[in-house]
């Protein structure tokens, strides 16, 4: 039997676990750093409450990927039509089990986000609706009407992200609505930072594909299938959180044989002849060394590249891997009696609350990037979902900045006092509250990113090494795109297959996403 070694228990790596041990062939150990299951789609449970890390929706145009997570969690029935806890919804698709009765089950879930500017709720993506326009006032609506007809005839050179959005919204739209934010997530302005991650996340929203799909649902058949991945409106999700299929798919993994290790943080990797032949992890302030004869990794680049030992590495790759970018991250959960925000639309919600996923946050005099309102991503998340709201609040940091630094309730008390002071709670209804920090959450595409090609031909000289999922290839991967680059890694393995050209073009060529159907949303 072949030992494969993979780094990381996350969405990426434990598929690629899963995947191998479909076989007899290999033996399969799972290093993962801290004590959590699923990475940064783990779910934090905290005084009865349960917390979602940055929000996953379970929604794939790839039937892969849907069967995955259909096999691991079954989708709920119309058992859970007239559920009181859940609240009305459109009627669900026939059979399935109740998730008022199980807890392994994942709900349909209507998508709802919305972006708050000027005090005032707008569609997202922006939409050509009465109430948008007259949010935006006269003068607003005409100068960004001209604006983007400009944008129409005369295009941009695509070098920056600004660049990519002015050319499919106008310079007003886009100043409006995306530079301001891209700002606060990435702390870059938008014209210092790569198209690439315009081309990755946002490649198909634009005013015409707005149009597009407003006239399609209106006039046609909705299709999740051909829309874009921006525009959905209806997606999966797990009752107790998106760590609980990952936790679920662990016990699998380990079901099957494979071994998961947790708190077994990969410090070095030793290599020979252009291979690697072992790595060593820090285990209770210990140096404990595991061989392998394949190594699977979703540790971030950066790390691989500046843990590898046993021969010299190039000047220019040990530069590009060091100056690769991150951003980290920081939820503020809330529970609190009420919001100051009415539920001002036709969407019916548990205790009348507004029926948002996420709400972006838009004005520029906080530093508050997205409000997460988990009763409406599942009400099972909150212990009492008819009483009380909990709400997690998404912030955008480098590690050790001053924001970083702060004490839980020193930013607490800063996240709290921001809130109120844009209407959306009162101070007094606080009952509760808690931090959760994320070191490298989301890979940057700025500084040494332009010359990562020439990192990706290095890494792949190492013949039993694969790098997989969002950290691993430094790419804003979603959580299903994680997956896909698990799959064709494995697929590499088990047909000896030498270029690794599949497992980087997963969510980087339109083409490729066309012919495989491999167009996935987080």
């Amino acid at each position: 039997m072949k030992k494969v070694i993979i780094i990381g228990a996350g969405p990426a790596g434990l598929t690629a676990a899963n995947e191998l041990l479909k076989d007899k062939e290999y033996e399969v150990i799972v290093l993962e750093e801290t004590n959590e299951i699923g990475g940064i789609s783990r779910t934090v449970k905290y005084n009865g409450n349960r917390m979602d890390i940055g929000g996953h929706r379970f929604f794939s145009k790839d039937e892969r990927i849907l069967d995955y997570w259909k096999e691991i969690m079954p989708i709920q029935g119309k058992d859970a039509y007239d559920d009181k806890k859940l609240g009305k919804q459109k009627k669900l698709q026939e059979g399935g089990p109740d998730p008022e009765k199980e807890d392994n089950v994942m709900l349909i879930r209507n998508r709802v986000s919305r972006i708050f500017y000027l005090k005032k709720f707008f569609d997202y993506p922006i939409s050509m609706k009465k109430e948008t326009f007259t949010n935006m006032g006269f003068s607003r609506t005409i100068k960004s009407g001209f604006s983007y007809l400009k944008s129409i005839v005369i295009k941009k050179k695509e070098d920056s992200l600004e660049n990519f959005y002015i050319n499919r919204f106008g310079k007003v739209l886009y100043s409006m609505f995306f530079e301001k934010y891209t700002e606060k997530v990435w702390g870059r302005h938008p014209s210092k930072i790569s198209a690439d991650w315009g081309a990755q996340r946002v490649k198909g929203v634009s005013i015409k594909a707005v149009i597009k799909d407003m006239f399609t649902k209106k006039f046609g058949k909705a299709d999740n299938k051909n829309v874009e991945t921006s525009l959905i409106e209806e997606f999966w999700y797990p009752k107790l959180g998106p760590g609980q299929l990952w936790e679920k798919l662990a016990t699998i993994v380990e079901e099957k044989g494979g071994t998961i290790l947790k708190n077994h943080k990969v410090t070095n990797i030793n290599i020979k002849d252009n291979q690697i032949i072992s790595v060593e992890c820090e285990v209770d302030g210990q140096i404990k060394q595991i061989d392998g004869d394949i190594f699977i990794s979703s540790m971030p680049l950066k790390d691989l590249v500046s843990g590898m030992q046993g021969q010299e590495i190039p000047e220019e790759v040990l530069k590009i891997a060091e100056g690769l970018p991150y951003r980290d991250f920081m939820t503020v959960g809330l529970l609190v009696n009420k919001l100051k925000i009415k539920n001002e639309t036709n969407i019916k919600t548990l205790s009348n609350i507004v029926p948002d996923c996420w709400i972006y946050v838009q004005e520029s005099d906080v530093k508050l990037g997205r409000i997460q309102i988990f009763n409406n991503w599942s009400p099972y998340l909150v212990e009492n979902p008819e009483d009380t709201v909990w709400i997690g609040l998404e912030y955008f940091a480098n590690e050790n900045d001053e924001y970083w630094n702060m004490s839980d309730k020193e930013f607490i008390d800063f996240a709290i006092n921001e809130l109120e002071s844009i209407g959306i709670i009162e101070k007094d209804d606080v009952l509760d509250a808690h931090r959760e920090k994320v070191k490298k959450a989301y890979p940057a595409y700025f500084d040494t990113y332009s010359q990562i090609d020439e990192l990706i031909k290095y890494i792949d000289t190492y013949s039993n090494l694969y790098c997989i999922g969002r950290n691993g290839q430094h790419r804003y991967n979603n959580m299903d795109h994680s997956m896909l680059t698990a799959i064709e890694a494995v697929n590499n393995i088990k047909n000896n297959k030498q270029s690794r050209e599949n497992i980087w073009n997963v969510n980087t060529e339109n083409e490729y996403h066309e012919k495989k159907e491999t167009n996935v949303e987080k």
